[in-house]
């Protein structure tokens, strides 16, 4: 079993910046696929970015590149996304995941390709 406990949502004004964090439990083995979701109210969950712990290989949805940076701290067994340039229409749920055992593929944005899922943290951004 794996427990992701995910912080760091709150509400910003556009153009401000967020760091959300995943910290991750209860798996000893180092290589997982991290991913970040996001779901806004009346939409499907979308995939947002995604890390491979092991070689620390990124891939990002097209409307995020440029202003999400995912990364991780090894020590820490924690995930972050660092979001910048916030808009009105990143406001979402934002939600961690993982899969483990394998690195990332081309699969990462899907949301039934992860096992296991944190609770949430709200981003709203106001215009």
């Amino acid at each position: 079993q794996v427990q992701l406990v995910e912080s760091g949502g709150g509400s910003v004004q556009a153009g401000g910046s967020l760091r959300l964090s995943c910290a991750a439990s209860g798996y000893a083995y180092s290589r997982k696929c991290m991913g970040w979701f996001r779901q806004a109210p009346g939409k499907e969950r979308e995939g947002v970015a995604a890390i491979d712990t092991l070689d620390g290989s990124t891939d990002y949805a097209d409307s995020v590149k440029g202003r999400f940076t995912i990364s991780q701290a090894h020590a820490k067994n924690t995930v972050y996304l660092q979001i910048n340039s916030l808009k009105p229409e990143d406001t979402a749920v934002y939600y961690c995941a993982a899969v483990v055992l394998v690195g990332c593929g081309g699969w990462w944005s899907v949301p039934e390709k992860f096992a296991y899922w944190g609770q949430g943290t709200q981003v709203t951004v106001s215009s």
